[in-house]
């Protein structure tokens, strides 16, 4: 199972309904929704009302991925706003165990947000908490960087640990790479145990003469099952 998760980071923001109606009529399976506070990461962008605003849009989930420090505050603000997933950083949480359950307790899949120097270590104690599991494969902050490489070798050791929890009688937990996915490495990504992939201006960049991402969604969808 292969999910798609364009970020609107890279969208065009003056039409932000119209861009996520076309995500999901290309075949996204989610929204990836970028928080950053220009205090955890240096930039600054979208909050809780922007994810209210789009919910009613698209039928697909939203993907919020918390850049911000402390997290805990707005947990219920993007629950109530719409939230399906919400990710965070663990440095940016006083108490990581707690944080995961707030997130449940509001209802969204809750999961760990992995940058390119931390260590995968930090989830082994809280494995039982994790739907989800997201590596950085750039340095957070900024859309349009490149994949560091390093990454696939991160991937390979984080899904040997999915996997061993499963195995045991663990619940299902994704595997979700952001930063430089593009078509002609998502393969790669995927064949290093990736199963749920953001793309943002490789999506955003390209869409199609008639309006709408399908050709570039359809690239990305083909070539992930290339390995």
């Amino acid at each position: 199972m292969i999910r798609l998760a364009p970020s609107i980071l890279s969208a065009d923001f003056a039409r932000l309904g119209e861009e996520v109606r076309a995500i999901e009529a290309a075949g996204a399976d989610l929204v990836h929704f970028d928080v950053m506070d220009n205090h955890y990461v240096p930039n600054l962008t979208i909050g809780p009302l922007v994810c209210e605003a789009i919910r009613p849009h698209v039928k697909i989930g939203i993907d919020v991925h918390l850049m911000v420090e402390p997290v805990d505050a707005l947990i219920p603000l993007f629950a109530k706003a719409g939230a399906n997933l919400i990710t965070f950083h663990p440095e940016a949480s006083r108490h990581v165990d707690r944080t995961l359950q707030l997130i449940r307790d509001h209802g969204c899949k809750a999961g760990l947000v992995f940058n390119p120097a931390t260590a995968l270590a930090l989830m082994d104690h809280v494995m039982d908490r994790l739907d989800i599991v997201l590596l950085m494969s750039v340095n957070p902050g900024f859309g349009g960087q490149k994949f560091i490489p390093s990454t696939l070798d991160k991937l390979r050791a984080a899904r040997q640990r999915i996997t061993a929890h499963t195995e045991a009688g663990g619940q299902p937990i994704w595997l979700e790479v952001d930063g430089g996915v593009k078509v002609d490495n998502i393969a790669q990504i995927v064949a290093a145990g990736a199963d749920t992939l953001v793309a943002g201006s490789a999506v955003f960049g390209a869409p199609d003469e008639g309006g709408g991402y399908r050709t570039v969604m359809q690239q990305l969808r083909t070539n992930a099952v290339q390995r």
